[in-house]
Formats: C-alpha cells, sequence, structure tokens
C-alpha cells in the first residue's frame, strides 16, 4: 500500500542539538518543530483517508523538497547551506513520521528532582528503522504556480 501528500511550507532541516545548561538540549534550528508538526499532521490525516496502517514492516520513503526560488537566483538547484543539506531535510521528516512513546513521569530521588511526564506523538511509522529504502531530492518549482514544501511517499515493501 502507498501513502503519499503534500506539505506546504518551506522546509526545514532538523539540525544538531544545542546544549543550553543544566543537562538541556534544543534545536540549532527553531523552525523545525513547526515544520515537524505540519508533516506529522499531513501523514496522519492521509493514513486516516485512506486507511493507511504501518505493520511494522520495510518501508521505502520518497521525499521532494521544493524550495521557494530567490529573485536574484539563477541556479537550477538549491545548492546553498541556506536550504539545508538534504540528509537533515529527510530526517526531520522521518522524525515527523514516527510515533513519539510517552513517557511516565520520574519520581524524585534524595538530591535529584523528579521529572515530569510526557506526552506522545502520533504518527504513521512504528520506528524509523523500518525505512529500508530513502530517497530525497531538493529544487526550485518548474513553474510560479507550484507548490512550496514537500511531496512524501511512503510504500509498504515488506509484502512485495
Amino acid at each position: 500500500m502507498i501513502l503519499t501528500f503534500e506539505v506546504y511550507g518551506v522546509p526545514k532541516p532538523k539540525g544538531s542539538l544545542k546544549p543550553i545548561g543544566n543537562g538541556r538540549l534544543v534545536e540549532e534550528v527553531r523552525a523545525t518543530g513547526p515544520w515537524m508538526t505540519k508533516v506529522r499532521a499531513g501523514a496522519l490525516e492521509a493514513a486516516h483517508q485512506r486507511g493507511w496502517r504501518h505493520d511494522g514492516g520495510g518501508v521505502l520513503v520518497a521525499v521532494e523538497f521544493v524550495f521557494p526560488r530567490p529573485k536574484t537566483v539563477d541556479r537550477p538547484l538549491p545548492t546553498k547551506r541556506s536550504v539545508g543539506d538534504v540528509d537533515k531535510l529527510a530526517r526531520a521528516v522521518l522524525d515527523a513520521l514516527t510515533v513519539v512513546p510517552a513517557k511516565p513521569a520520574r519520581p524524585a530521588r534524595p538530591g535529584r528532582p523528579g521529572k515530569r511526564a510526557t506526552p506522545g506523538k502520533p504518527g504513521v511509522l512504528t520506528d524509523d528503522s523500518a525505512v529500508v529504502d530513502l530517497r530525497a531530492s531538493k529544487r526550485y518549482p518548474y513553474g510560479a504556480t507550484e507548490f512550496v514544501g514537500a511531496r512524501i511517499t511512503v510504500k509498504d515493501v515488506s509484502h512485495a
């Protein structure tokens, strides 16, 4: 079964984590969170509409990122750092497609504070290790009316 959907907006890469003190880490690219939320929402909506469900087997994921062409750019492909590396763009999409399990609260121990419970996040893949074939590309729109965002395809290949 194949799940294909489009996500509108400028794609953002999943950057490295940056320490901010007290053992806390934050994403280097701030806009990654909202982009991943759009990808997750688009995937869940498409999966619901088509009755698509991942059974844990192998999947192929193909992602085509389409970036807005700057007015002064005449090169055919977005090869500058400003749009991000294709591997980090793909990592943001894969993480958004994957279920994030909830974490229970951890009680305080002597000398250590407790931790609050964190809710899980739904996804269309049970684990991104199920991705056995990943294809990712980035480009500018072909015409003035083509969308900016990502076209994402998830195909079950375990029953081929």
